[in-house]
């Protein structure tokens, strides 16, 4: 049978270990292709490059068993440019990760990494964002590495729900620690966010990003209850962002009075 054609990205970057890591399990199930930024783009959300030029680079040999690509863009732009301008078909499964922190809850909103997988789920392909919850540079993916591979399989085999995809955080454990896998829904949490303000040397104004994550939620069914109590957590996340249950609300104002 024809190995299922898998496209790797992430918003760490091309060299970052947490998708070298994937690209190795990756390999062990399809034919891999590569597109990934060439320098790290967390935090860049669905952020597309439209005022400046996109560089595309190939850095794998034309005889590599797997193809792989560096962009200049954002994870987002990775994917539009493979599907695009790289792959003659349309992947049947597009994984973005491994990333180097969290992507639990509201941090779903900001992570280049979901970004990535997001995008490909509009264009039609079954996508997975993997993280861990560990952002040391040289984190132990290889504790995670079975349960990658499980997933990965799994949803090969089954699909995803039209307009799905996967949110997927790993505990900082070693592998025998981890005590199984929960489907969630995405704990209600926020950032209590303020700025550290500081000078430089001439005596300029800026400003560094702080802040300390709040979990507002005590459900036992949530992706952050799952972490916490060791299991890997799977979130199904939807890109139409419509609020439903406000509609019938919203139809009761007097919008149409003259």
């Amino acid at each position: 049978m024809e190995k299922p054609l898998i496209l790797v990205t992430n918003d760490d970057g091309i060299s970052a270990p947490g998708i070298r890591t994937l690209v190795e399990v990756m390999s062990e199930i399809g034919d891999v292709v590569v597109v990934a930024p060439d320098k790290p783009q967390s935090a860049m959300g669905h952020a597309i490059t439209i005022n400046s030029t996109l560089y595309l680079n190939r850095v794998s040999p034309e005889n590599a068993v797997i193809t792989e690509y560096n962009c200049s863009g954002t994870p987002v732009d990775c994917v539009k440019l493979a599907v695009n301008e790289i792959l003659k078909r349309k992947p049947d499964l597009c994984v973005s990760g491994i990333n180097h922190g969290s992507n639990s809850s509201i941090n779903v909103i900001y992570s280049g990494t979901m970004s990535a997988a997001v995008e490909a789920g509009i264009e039609g392909i079954p996508a997975i964002g993997f993280s861990l919850l560990d952002y040391d540079w040289n984190a132990d993916f290889n504790q995670i590495r079975s349960f990658v591979r499980k997933i990965t399989l799994q949803t090969l085999e089954h699909g995803l729900p039209k307009g799905t995809v996967l949110n997927v955080n790993f505990p900082k454990l070693k592998e025998n620690e981890i005590k199984g896998i929960k489907i969630c829904r995405q704990a209600k949490a926020i950032w209590m966010e303020k700025f550290d303000k500081r000078k430089t040397p001439q005596g300029k104004d800026y400003y560094w990003l702080t802040g300390e994550f709040i979990n507002e939620d005590k459900g036992e069914d949530t992706d952050e209850w799952a972490l916490e109590q060791g299991y890997v957590s799977i979130v199904p996340v939807q890109f139409d962002m419509t609020a439903h249950h406000a509609i019938q609300q919203l139809n009761t104002w007097d919008l149409n009075e003259k």
